[in-house]
């Protein structure tokens, strides 16, 4: 990978590569359901595995979709991720079954696809605050952050929407908790992870 300034901005070459990695990951992402693996944890405490047969492993209740996004942004940067997200929502609305529950024009009535459409502005913000200073942990974790925020401020906004325009099977509240706030832990437990892997890959591969 090369970067052109010192602000490290790839090249247009790797952008193009990263927004089609980003593009590959989101859909793969989205059908593979994300855990962790740790310590075995019980009422007597946590106990400390001595080989990899005694690792628990612990579901995050989310795919990895999320944070395939805000991967590519802390990775490739606002532009790359930005397209990449962009070309997933006119896949899924062409008809390609790329989506959770499959795909087409009709999937706008689905109460999921404000989060959707939130990936487009995640994906900007992550990568331009991602590529705004140093990649140290810390700042790939806030431009994680203020991604996922900003998935779940366009999802409310738009079950709001559904909901006044009554095309919303359930109530708004109840809709709110069911996708945003029980997939809170999950998916910031995949920031953690997103910042973790974006540091290691940006040191890797040196920009």
């Amino acid at each position: 990978m090369s970067a052109q300034n010192n602000r490290n901005e790839l090249s247009p070459l790797d952008q193009m590569l990263w927004a089609f990695i980003g593009i590959l990951l989101t859909i793969s992402g989205t059908f593979l359901p994300s855990s962790l693996v740790g310590p075995t944890v019980s009422p007597e405490g946590i106990q400390i595995p001595t080989s990899i047969e005694e690792l628990q492993i612990y579901p995050l209740q989310v795919t990895y979709q999320v944070g395939a996004v805000l991967l590519v942004g802390c990775l490739g940067g606002k532009q790359s991720a930005t397209l990449a997200q962009i070309a997933y929502l006119v896949l899924g609305l062409a008809g390609c079954q790329v989506f959770s529950q499959g795909g087409g024009l009709d999937y706008w009535r689905e109460p999921t696809f404000g989060y959707l459409l939130g990936f487009i502005p995640a994906a900007w913000i992550c990568g331009y605050l991602a590529f705004r200073k140093p990649p140290s942990l810390e700042n790939l974790a806030i431009s994680s952050l203020a991604g996922l925020g900003m998935v779940h401020l366009l999802g409310l906004i738009y079950l709001l929407g559904l909901s006044l325009a009554r095309q919303l099977s359930e109530p708004l509240l109840q809709a709110m908790w069911h996708y945003s706030v029980q997939s809170l832990p999950g998916q910031l437990a995949m920031v953690c992870v997103v910042a973790v892997v974006a540091r290691l890959l940006r040191w890797v591969l040196i920009y």
